[in-house]
């Protein structure tokens, strides 16, 4: 496995401590009661967390003669209570369900949850207790677990509340998801993956402002390459850093986009020096699937993600990204005045985007088309305008255009959202963009959201990429688009 050592430390040195807060439940007299066999009680901590739980545990009647046999779960949105594990037939790992069973041998006295769970509710059931006595619970905690800053957030102002709601709610998703890298969902997968470190790296600009931690992500994917050069797709910190073997088409180009984001914001002229060489690999290592200017098909799982829809073709998605990465990699290299690469990137993506409107456009239909069965989808329209194939009067007609095709494929998670807000606001349609971010991450927060899922359908809401919905991930790192859309574009901050 190939380690850059050298950019491994830095990388390390860079990631923040995780601190701890006490947080108690909304409740306390709703689980203050008497419980036998088969009794459970539902703990609501009042806002959602990452973190532990602590038990202070007593009895009534007898002294306890045997040790209490007990069931925890945890869940970040009460409909995980509403599905059975043993029911669950989906394709991930049933070990994500968040449910535990607990010998506790001496009561009265004191119990900790070494896992770490990501919940608002706990449910605890007692599957077995000696008849002489009943189990008291006599107070439970949370440790919520964080690296994120506080007192760096200043507040959204805004004259319409349902926006200030929904950065909070983007906030506090982003909180939860900063531990000690920017982790994807901290119930699953808890670890740093690129394509939500591009979202998160955003917000958290607009926010908590954290910025070496950002930097220090990014030195991580950089330090940890696959075998051929290509930035994973995810990597793992712990037992100690490593590379997924997953890659991705688009994740490994955002990695230049996520770059250049980092350097506008700092100046950081070391970082990008450092991590222009890994930067340039992915845009290499991209042409070497373009013929003629177009980026190869291809019909295996996986190879380019852009949205959770195994009928996406993802063809003109994958152009238009690789176009929108090659963008920030001409500005790196300009601003790093490395000018035979500059020159000559700037030369290929004039051939690329010309090819890309010439193959993919449909003229008769005013969309782009995406594959030999020529698949009309938002995700290609939205990255090929992202790309910069068409200008933004002409971008805007094709998102109308897109709007107005009943048959189009539609969008299904905030992080294809993300990029469609995006492509409205490139195209100056700024009301457009707002409407959409209101009714969209609106939706969530009217079904009771306090943090933002990772998939959100508004016409079916309780939908699962995965077979069910008690491994949904509902906070969400992808999803914390409102706080930095709102508080760039929006609003008097």
């Amino acid at each position: 496995m190939v380690k850059n050592l050298k950019l491994l430390d830095k990388a390390l040195q860079l990631l923040p401590e995780v601190k701890e807060t006490v947080v108690e439940p909304l409740d306390i007299a709703a689980f203050l009661k008497p419980l036998k066999k088969g009794d459970s009680v539902e703990i609501d901590f009042g806002r959602h967390l990452v973190g532990h739980i602590k038990l202070k545990l007593g009895y009534v009647r007898s002294h306890p003669d045997a040790p209490v046999w007990l069931r925890f779960s945890f869940a970040e949105n009460k409909k995980e209570f509403e599905e059975r594990v043993e029911d669950y037939q989906g394709w991930i790992c049933s070990a994500w369900v968040q449910q535990e069973q607990v010998h506790i041998d001496l009561v009265p006295g004191e119990y900790f949850l070494p896992r770490r769970y990501s919940f608002r509710y706990v449910k605890i059931e007692v599957l077995d207790v000696s008849s002489k006595f009943d189990l008291i619970i006599e107070e439970a905690k949370a440790v919520a677990l964080s690296s994120a800053d506080d007192s760096r957030l200043s507040a959204y102002h805004s004259e319409n509340k349902e926006l200030e709601q929904l950065d909070r709610i983007a906030c506090n998703t982003l909180h939860d998801c900063m531990q000690k890298v920017f982790e994807d969902g901290p119930k699953r997968d808890q670890r740093l993956w690129m394509g939500d470190l591009r979202l998160q790296a955003l917000a958290n600009y607009e926010t908590y402002q954290m910025n070496d931690m950002v930097k220090g992500c990014l030195y991580l994917f950089g330090a940890l390459p696959m075998e051929n050069g290509q930035v994973g797709a995810c990597v793992f910190l712990d037992p100690e850093p490593e590379v997924d073997d997953t890659s991705m088409f688009d994740y490994s180009l955002l990695y230049v986009v996520a770059l250049w984001d980092y350097y506008k914001q700092t100046k950081d002229k070391e970082a990008l020096r450092d991590l222009w060489e890994t930067a340039r690999t992915q845009i290499s290592l991209a042409q070497k699937r373009v013929d003629n200017g177009i980026v190869r098909d291809r019909d295996v799982l996986g190879w380019c993600f852009l949205d959770w829809s195994l009928e996406l073709n993802k063809q003109a998605g994958a152009q238009g990204v690789l176009l929108y990465a090659m963008q920030s990699a001409i500005a790196i290299a300009q601003e790093l005045r490395e000018n035979r690469d500059a020159e000559c990137l700037k030369g290929t993506y004039e051939v690329y985007r010309k090819a890309a409107k010439a193959y993919f456009y449909d003229e008769k239909k005013g969309l782009f088309v995406s594959g030999e069965n020529r698949q009309i989808s938002y995700a290609s329209q939205v990255w090929l305008i992202l790309g910069g194939v068409v200008d933004s009067e002409e971008g805007l007609r094709i998102l109308h255009n897109v709007a107005a095709d009943r048959e189009a494929l539609e969008m299904v998670t905030p992080y294809m959202y993300h990029y469609y807000i995006e492509a409205l606001l490139k195209c100056n349609a700024d009301e457009e963009a707002l409407a959409v971010l209101t009714e969209y991450w609106g939706g969530m927060a009217r079904l009771g959201a306090d943090t933002f899922w990772e998939l959100y359908n508004p016409k079916n809401p309780d939908e699962s990429p995965y077979g069910g919905t008690i491994v949904n991930s509902y906070c969400h790192a992808w999803s914390c688009a409102p706080a930095y859309f709102l508080r760039k574009y929006f609003g008097e901050n």
